[in-house]
């Protein structure tokens, strides 16, 4: 199959330039018989011109498709050992050899020339590049990002979103242009992975993002719970109140399910983007992906201490909450052997026993208990919430991201959300017997 894709494409990049010559040729050929003199002579050299432009195109682009076929041949023996007729394997070989499983990493570039940043580090932990393939998709055409992604050679492929014009979109929206084209870039270079490369995953990480020690030995120990627990429709490297002081340092191996969509290096199944992709929002991509019609109350995997940090303070959100939040995350510098470890405490039934065990037989107590520091034992303690308002109340007071999406609070679980503050572990919680998100809680 991979080969009749890759024939195709030299087929038809070969016949598009071939019937372009010929045109070119019979021109020429017309040309040098009706045409004599200084003014034919110039026309003739005006169609040479031609033709050469379009034998050079026609080199650079059998180079371009040349190196994506050999990124495809590389990994070729491999996938055909974990595939069979395009279909993703069973889970019980998966389950049985995780490190054995092509995992792609995608990079969504544009225009940061820092991009080298994040690749160096995908490259100096990645433990195995047959395993590991790492893929750039780069969109708005920007040459010195282009360069600083070509300058690595074999080590990862470079594709470029073809199209780079500009999106017709509401008046209202046209500051909002650059969503647009993001949200394209990513419908794009999704089909790219999964239906041209025919992977059944992907590591999806953006341009201005810095990966920790053990980010693919966390990715690669839950790729089997993602694969077979359909209440799971996404493991995220990313904790959004994980910053400094707000995360306990002694526990790396922390993880937790949650309910809101995180983003920011997260994993994505080929069955799920089957789901998403037919009616993949024209823009603001990832609070579609918050709303209930997309989430269906499945949750994500993420981790107390975030495996990846975003250094990236200019782009199209102006450095919205980057200032304030996104800059002090910590990034986990110890390495978590996850792959060794048991995470059945993960699955859906056993985590929201025990979560709503511990959650609801804390300590209730106040704000102005908090702050005060007047607290006696070692926790955890509560704070409760009754309505949007209270809970940003809490929130904002407490140092912790205030927003909801679709009723979600960010990194909240069943409304719950957990994080450390001077040293003890602390829940804002809505009152018992929870039931559900209301969207208009936004």
């Amino acid at each position: 199959m991979l080969c009749k894709k890759s024939s195709f494409i030299f087929c038809g990049a070969f016949l598009f330039v071939a019937w372009n010559a010929i045109l070119i040729f019979a021109l020429l050929g017309r040309s040098l018989i009706g045409n004599q003199g200084e003014s034919g002579d110039k026309e003739n050299g005006n169609i040479i011109k031609e033709l050469m432009r379009v034998i050079n195109s026609f080199e650079t682009e059998l180079e371009s498709q040349n190196k994506i076929l050999l990124q495809i041949q590389r990994h070729r023996s491999l996938w055909e050992e974990h595939r069979g007729d395009g279909m993703a394997v069973k889970s019980k070989s998966d389950v049985e050899e995780p490190d054995r499983v092509v995992i792609p990493i995608l990079v969504i570039a544009c225009n940061r020339v820092t991009v080298k940043r994040c690749l160096d580090k995908l490259i100096e932990y990645r433990p195995s590049e047959e395993l590991y393939p790492i893929i750039v998709s780069q969109d708005c055409g920007h040459t010195e990002t282009a360069n600083a992604i070509a300058s690595y050679g074999s080590k990862l492929t470079h594709i470029k979103q073809p199209d780079l014009s500009d999106i017709s979109v509401p008046v209202e929206h046209r500051k909002f242009q650059g969503y647009y084209k993001i949200s394209r870039h990513y419908h794009w270079a999704l089909n790219q992975v999964f239906n041209v490369f025919s992977y059944s995953s992907v590591i999806i990480v953006e341009d201005d993002l810095e990966v920790a020690p053990d980010f693919f030995e966390y990715f690669t120990a839950l790729y089997p719970m993602l694969k077979s627990d359909p209440s799971l429709w996404c493991v995220s490297a990313w904790n959004d109140n994980g910053r400094e002081g707000f995360v306990d340092p002694g526990k790396p191996s922390l993880l937790y399910r949650t309910d809101f969509f995180p983003g920011l290096g997260w994993m994505l199944l080929k069955e799920t983007w089957l789901e998403l992709e037919p009616k993949w929002p024209a823009s603001f991509w990832d609070d579609w992906m918050r709303h209930p019609d997309q989430r269906k109350d499945r949750s994500c995997i993420r981790p107390e201490i975030s495996r990846t940090l975003t250094f990236g303070r200019r782009g199209v959100s102006l450095g919205q909450f980057y200032d304030k939040y996104l800059r002090f995350i910590k990034l986990n510098a110890e390495f978590v052997p996850f792959t060794k470890m048991d995470l059945s405490y993960l699955e859906k039934r056993k985590y929201e026993e025990a979560f709503e065990k511990e959650v609801y037989s804390a300590a209730i107590v106040s704000m102005e208990d908090l702050k005060s520091g007047k607290l006696s034992g070692p926790g955890p303690f509560r704070v409760q919430y009754s309505n949007p308002e209270s809970f940003k109340i809490l929130a904002r007071n407490l140092g912790v991201m205030d927003d909801l999406k679709s009723g979600v609070p960010r990194a909240g679980f069943r409304g719950v959300v957990s994080f450390f503050y001077r040293g003890r572990r602390i829940y804002i919680t809505p009152p018992v017997g929870w039931k559900q998100y209301d969207t208009s809680w936004s």
